[in-house]
């Protein structure tokens, strides 16, 4: 029997929504800080949280010494409240029988553990940035995933930024650039229904 085709999905922004600006916002101001001034402070240490360098744990410590107000419990509460379910969560199922599927996302593996269950039983492998110590667009994270991939098959590779799909190009994967309007999930349904 032949190997199925390799599908690779980014979580945020594809299967669930971004860190919301609604999220930074409300943390801002419970924080006591602007936005911006917020939003700032965090580029400088992104890719030190998103590599596993910072743990999640020395980034609420490092918060609540910028921001004594900051309370961890409710940032929790909040990301909970702010993160959603995007349309093609619903699709895992049906894809799963048509393809290997494969996660690949620069997050904080603690930010995402309630939702992981929804996804790993329709994947073949879950690449987590600061589990692995390597993020977007750092091509070493690609390569780890094409590890777990079968690389006689197509491959596809579906992110929200261009940034990230690169990387995935050079490789020699296709690649899907994820709209907000979620038009992609219709391409990807038609890339799956004739397989080259």
């Amino acid at each position: 029997m032949d190997s199925k085709p390799q599908l690779v999905l980014d979580l945020a922004g594809v299967l669930i929504t971004n860190l919301s600006s609604s999220f930074w916002q409300e943390l801002a101001r419970y924080a006591g800080t602007p936005f911006p001034v917020l939003i700032e402070q965090l580029s400088a240490i992104r890719k030190d949280l998103w590599t596993g360098r910072l743990t999640e744990e020395q980034f609420w410590i490092w918060m609540q010494t910028q921001y004594p107000k900051m309370d961890k419990m409710y940032a929790y509460e909040l990301l909970d409240q702010t993160t959603e379910l995007l349309p093609a969560m619903h699709c895992l199922e049906r894809w799963s029988e048509l393809a290997e599927l494969h996660l690949l996302s620069n997050h904080c593996h603690e930010w995402i553990q309630a939702i992981l269950p929804l996804i790993q039983p329709y994947c073949k492998s879950i690449t987590i940035s600061n589990q692995v110590g390597y993020c977007k667009p750092n091509i070493e994270i690609y390569e780890l995933v094409q590890s777990h991939l079968d690389r006689d098959v197509r491959i596809i590779y579906v992110d929200d930024q261009a940034k990230n799909l690169k990387p995935a190009a050079e490789l020699g994967w296709e690649t899907l650039l994820a709209d907000e309007q979620h038009q992609w999930i219709a391409e990807i349904d038609e890339w799956l229904a004739y397989p080259r």
